[in-house]
């Protein structure tokens, strides 16, 4: 899909022009946000039409009275089908590829994230369902093909603007950032939809044969003989764009735990066992044993699975829980296995404020609950106060940029109706005008910010208004 033509035939080339990832946008002043004119393309434009989609936002919108937040819910909550998807059936199965909004290429771990807000919803749609059904393969599809890639294009004669990598990408790669998470986030669509349907049609020889691959991947990356087959360099002045030491990280004493190059940022890690990362992987492995257990009948990689399992979780509780002097026994973000402890927390997901989020803790657990306080204080390095909000940054957009997702998981997290709706008060006054989230803004001026079109934020901030919609529906109603 030309990004640039998406732009302007939904409208949003009324509110500015294209930002990439590296660049920032200033809102037109001219632009007024009073208007609350939809920014969905017409149905005709749109790259998925669901109704089960429509008719939740026609549902909820009467039970939001603050107009603004009202807007901003139907113009995000389906941006994900309105504008990245591209399905279709290849060799008689469903295959959909969704692109990641205003790059064009799919990532493992925004392609579920940012349809799975539209899980509960498959049920009621099977057009809706079959889409759906159609990632799992296609992801399935890109594991085989390269298991450390982290993007992905569908026409296998693009050209990646990262071809001078080293090794270079394969056609249909984008990008070859090794991330623990990119191959959790296929076990987490797969296993929700089975979880939600009971449909085992996805899970064909294709995809035993991936998932396979992602857990030999994992294990080769526990690095038990001090070794990996996996290099990526970069020829850049960004020191978070590669990893050192010919793209293998720094060193690393075998734990247990599984080595990630690079966080769901597509930053480069700092130090190799990246916590939220490894603790998806345990959530992972565990889908994945239901599955082989339930489906496949296979109860040796069942049990495999679970036990990989157990040495990942048994290492991070090991090695990656720290007794902070001022909030008790908290996650570190990444170690090394020598003792070396970095604390602090990435916007990105999985985080360790997502923890809760993704269910890999309940949000009253003591340790997540004190992991949690230190996020939120200045304690944390990149919890960031400024004129316009506060919360979680990354280092992929700076010292200065706070994210909309950082701020969307805290309020998913929390159960302080005060809290969620002080985050929803700056989300509602960070969207520039444009009625979209965006990967980052200046904590000091929301005018200034990156990504005009992330589909993952967008989809998420839908979620987040289902979320509160359902649990605290009286502070959207205004009755609090």
């Amino acid at each position: 899909m030309n990004r640039r033509k998406f732009i302007t035939r939904s409208g949003l080339a009324a509110a500015g022009i294209y930002a990439s990832q590296s660049t920032t946008l200033k809102a037109l002043s001219s632009f007024r946000p009073d208007n609350y004119i939809s920014q969905r393309p017409v149905p005709s434009k749109r790259t998925f039409v669901s109704s089960a989609v429509d008719g939740l936002i026609d549902k909820l919108k009467p039970g939001i009275t603050d107009p603004e937040l009202a807007w901003m819910f139907e113009n995000c909550f389906p941006n994900t089908v309105d504008t990245t998807i591209d399905f279709e059936i290849i060799d008689g199965k469903p295959d959909t590829f969704v692109i990641t909004g205003d790059i064009d290429a799919m990532w493992l771990r925004d392609s579920t994230a940012q349809v799975w807000p539209y899980m509960p919803l498959i049920l009621e749609e099977e057009k809706l369902r079959i889409m759906i059904e159609g990632l799992i393969n296609r992801q399935a599809k890109c594991v085989l093909k390269d298991p450390y890639a982290n993007a992905f294009y569908k026409d296998l004669t693009k050209e990646s603007e990262w071809k001078s990598d080293k090794p270079e990408p394969i056609p249909g790669v984008h990008e070859r950032k090794w991330e623990i998470d990119s191959l959790c986030y296929v076990v987490r669509l797969a296993h929700e939809y089975y979880r939600i349907t009971g449909n085992t049609v996805p899970f064909d020889k294709q995809w035993d044969k991936a998932m396979r691959l992602v857990v030999s991947t994992l294990r080769t990356e526990q690095r038990a003989n001090g070794s990996t087959p996996y290099r990526f360099t970069r020829h850049t002045s960004n020191v978070i764009d590669a990893p050192p030491y010919n793209g293998t990280g720094q060193p690393v004493k075998y734990t247990g735990m599984i080595c990630s190059m690079f966080r769901p940022s597509d930053d480069s890690t700092v130090l190799p066992y990246l916590i939220p990362s490894n603790l998806m992987a345990v959530q992972s492995l565990r889908q994945l044993s239901e599955i082989y257990t339930s489906v496949f009948k296979d109860s040796d990689f069942a049990g495999e699975c679970d036990r990989f399992a157990k040495e990942v979780e048994d290492a991070v509780k090991k090695h990656a829980i720290v007794r902070h002097p001022d909030f008790g026994d908290i996650y570190a973000y990444e170690v090394d296995g020598f003792g070396g402890q970095l604390l602090l927390d990435d916007a990105n997901v999985p985080s360790l404020m997502s923890l809760a989020y993704l269910g890999v803790h309940k949000n009253n657990d003591p340790l997540y609950i004190n992991t949690r306080r230190f996020l939120l204080s200045d304690s944390n390095p990149w919890y960031l106060k400024g004129k316009a909000a506060d919360g979680q940054g990354s280092p992929h957009t700076g010292k200065q940029s706070i994210w909309p997702m950082g701020i969307i998981l805290r309020a998913m997290t929390s159960t302080d109706r005060s809290e969620i709706s002080h985050c929803l008060d700056m989300l509602r006054n960070t969207h520039a005008g444009t009625g979209f989230m965006h990967e980052s803004f200046d904590k000091d001026d929301a005018s200034i910010f990156s990504r005009k079109w992330f589909a993952w934020a967008n989809t998420l901030f839908g979620e987040l208004i289902i979320k509160i919609s359902a649990e605290y529906p009286e502070i959207l109603s205004g009755r609090e």
